[in-house]
């Protein structure tokens, strides 16, 4: 074992983080033994905008089509490649993927008018969902960013975070 304080291989680090073995190298968890369970995510963040960008979102008028039903589709399909992305991620089945985008109107004229997206992952099966829940967020605000660049650089992602998860050992947990 390194005595190396900068290496994550001590036994008190080993035992929180899972995904490093007793020598200190990374693994997929080992989730074989574990009892199959339904499990939910929810994550959420939110994406600030020009005033401009958001009315020509909420008006469904992007010269690259509909904003909002392109970035809820790619949501979707990220949280289905989510092992693809994240190299210790299991490959999960899911049983449902919900993505819902909401307006959040700000003052005229400043920069904070904002779209929030919220997904709610679910599966059953012998790990969490939580990692699916939030690369759908990510992925659908990416989308929001690049349908939207041409009129609006500065736009700025933020507050991305888990609201809560269920099942499994750790049980039910809220934010």
């Amino acid at each position: 074992m390194s005595t190396d304080a900068t290496r994550p291989d001590t036994p008190a680090l080993t035992s929180v983080l899972t995904h490093f073995d007793a020598e200190g190298q990374a693994h997929m968890v080992d989730v074989g033994a574990k009892a199959e369970t339904r499990r939910v995510a929810v994550a959420t963040g939110r994406i600030l905008m020009l005033p401009d960008t958001f009315a020509m979102i909420r008006a469904g008028t992007a010269r690259k089509g509909d904003v909002l039903g392109i970035a809820r589709i790619a949501a979707i399909q990220a949280s289905k490649r989510t092992s693809e992305l994240i190299p210790l991620c299991h490959p999960l089945p899911l049983t449902r993927v919900a993505v819902e985008f909401g307006l959040e109107e700000g003052k005229p004229q400043e920069a904070d008018h904002a779209v929030r997206c919220t997904v709610t992952a679910e599966t059953v099966g012998r790990t969490g969902v939580e990692m699916e829940a939030l690369t759908a967020v990510n992925i659908g605000l990416l989308t929001i960013y690049d349908m939207c660049k041409a009129v609006d650089r500065g736009m700025r992602i933020e507050g991305i975070r888990l609201l809560e998860k269920l099942g499994g050992k750790s049980g039910h947990w809220r934010a």
